[in-house]
């Protein structure tokens, strides 16, 4: 199988023509939209119990509420990837955050369960697709020299709902009442739409090529039509004569398509359909599945062994909220050091003096040698985290240890994440969708594990356990290495025959 035509059915156009004061302001609007998604979910939390209580129903279907969350949350973004890879990364964005505020409306006001089980539901299809639209938004503006640091600072967005929401949400719901949890939602998702409506310019290469091609009449910054036709010309000029100066990359230029389409929610699967895709999604799957078990545990341990009430123990989600957004800094520079690094490495053509061409570096093996100590670091500080557990330490061990596995886990998530994406360029919403997808599944199977495995092994053995499993992604690492190094040798004794 070829891999130049499977990961890549169209080459993308050389890379963006926006300044990089436009490129900044268009990463920090992703990672806020990323935000909303984990903020959504977690900021729910606290509030269950007395939700139980109001609607008079029990702990069991309310928990349902949050299992049917992230069902859609795999399933939402199939239908939207597909769509925002084609018709545009504005219209995708507008349609989620519609979606999402008039859900948290409906959840504020609603009485009965069976409006909360269906309201959730909409609101998870309305902002879950934000993740894959902020992970294609960074792809359609970086290159692979700088794409780490930008999907860190979209994934520090994303990560930064663990941290924060069970403080709101416990804050909110203690003292104003579980509706003002989705008041909340309603307001600052709200505010966070306008300037995204008025400012965020359409980044998709199927649209707009490399950033200086005009998107459709309707697709364009609010601020455009307040803007007289001359003054619109000029800050086109200016926010393309930064980047038009950059060298360009060899890859070929793509004809736009302005058009609408129903989206295929079976693309993003046909897109990742690929040994190395297949084994990214694996690899990513058990990192956030183990991710997941920690999640999931905390509540029921620390209540149980220190007593703690629902707003001390949403303060110690801080520690572990605190490493993901550490790693998602950090993780995302090493990412960029370690590919420049590599292609330093690389030697000219001895015929012509020339640099080799960026396709060149083994991306596969750049990002893999990153990743695999992250997934290390995780694992052993699983392990760890069940073991003092198990023998009931004091709080602050096991606090200082969710540090360090949010750094591990959340590390070896961006590594992945941003690996999927460097292949799949064309179409990196599909991709991030069928991530997502392939994540959220494994992270409700965890979800549903952890429970009955601490019941029947004790803490110790069950994060034991669970530690293994995410050092078995290790060998998948290094056959990625592995096979893609005998891919491009393939290629290379063809092109040689020819």
């Amino acid at each position: 199988m070829n891999s130049d035509t499977t990961l890549a059915e169209a080459p993308p156009p050389p890379y963006s023509s926006f300044s990089n004061g436009m490129k900044r302001y268009i990463v920090f609007t992703a990672a806020g939209a990323g935000f909303f998604s984990s903020l959504s979910a977690q900021i729910y939390f606290p509030a269950l119990n007395t939700l139980a209580e109001d609607l008079n129903v029990s702990t069991s279907l309310i928990n349902l509420t949050v299992t049917s969350y992230m069902i859609f949350q795999g399933i939402a973004p199939m239908f939207i990837g597909n769509f925002a890879d084609q018709t545009g990364r504005r219209p995708a964005y507008i349609i989620c955050f519609i979606i999402y505020i008039a859900s948290n409306i409906g959840l504020a006001l609603q009485d009965n369960y069976a409006a909360l089980l269906v309201l959730r539901c909409m609101q998870s299809s309305g902002i879950s697709s934000s993740v894959a639209l902020s992970a294609a938004t960074v792809a359609d503006v970086s290159t692979k020299q700088e794409r780490g640091s930008m999907m860190g600072i979209v994934m520090a967005g994303n990560f930064m709902g663990p941290a924060i929401g069970p403080i709101i949400g416990g804050l909110l719901a203690q003292y104003l009442g579980w509706r003002s949890i989705f008041w909340f939602l309603t307001i600052v998702s709200g505010v966070y739409l306008v300037p995204l409506l008025f400012f965020l310019p359409e980044t998709a290469r199927n649209v707009v090529g490399d950033g200086s091609l005009p998107a459709q009449s309707w697709n364009r910054p609010f601020v455009q039509y307040l803007l007289s036709h001359e003054k619109v010309a000029e800050a086109l000029s200016r926010a393309s004569t930064e980047g038009s100066d950059r060298p360009s990359t060899g890859e070929s230029t793509l004809k736009p398509k302005h058009k609408l389409s129903f989206p295929n929610p079976l693309k993003p699967l046909a897109v990742v359909c690929h040994p190395n895709s297949i084994i990214i999604l694996i690899v990513t799957g058990i990192i956030m599945g183990g991710n997941m078990t920690v999640l999931s545990s905390i509540t029921e341990i620390y209540s149980s062994q220190y007593n703690l009430s629902m707003l001390q123990i949403g303060l110690c989600y801080i520690t572990l909220g605190t490493g993901s957004i550490v790693a998602s800094v950090t993780t995302g520079r090493m990412l960029d050091w370690n590919y420049r690094r590599m292609g330093s490495k690389l030697d000219n053509d001895p015929t012509t003096g020339e640099e080799k061409p960026e396709d060149a570096i083994p991306v596969e093996k750049a990002r893999s040698m990153i990743t695999i100590p992250l997934v290390i670091v995780g694992s052993v500080t699983v392990l760890a985290f069940g073991w003092v557990l198990q023998y009931a330490a004091p709080l602050a061990a096991p606090e200082i240890l969710l540090f360090f596995v949010g750094v591990g886990q959340t590390g070896g998530f961006i590594s992945t994440s941003t690996l999927l994406v460097d292949l799949h360029t064309s179409q990196p919403a599909a991709a991030t969708a069928a991530n997502n997808l392939v994540r959220s599944f494994f992270s409700a199977g965890a979800s549903a594990a952890i429970d009955p495995m601490l019941t029947a092994l004790g803490r110790g053995w069950s994060f034991t356990l669970v530690a293994f499993i995410l050092l078995s992604t290790i060998p998948f690492l290094l056959l990625l290495c592995g096979v893609w190094r005998f891919e491009k040798t393939s290629k290379q004794e063809e092109t040689l025959k020819a």
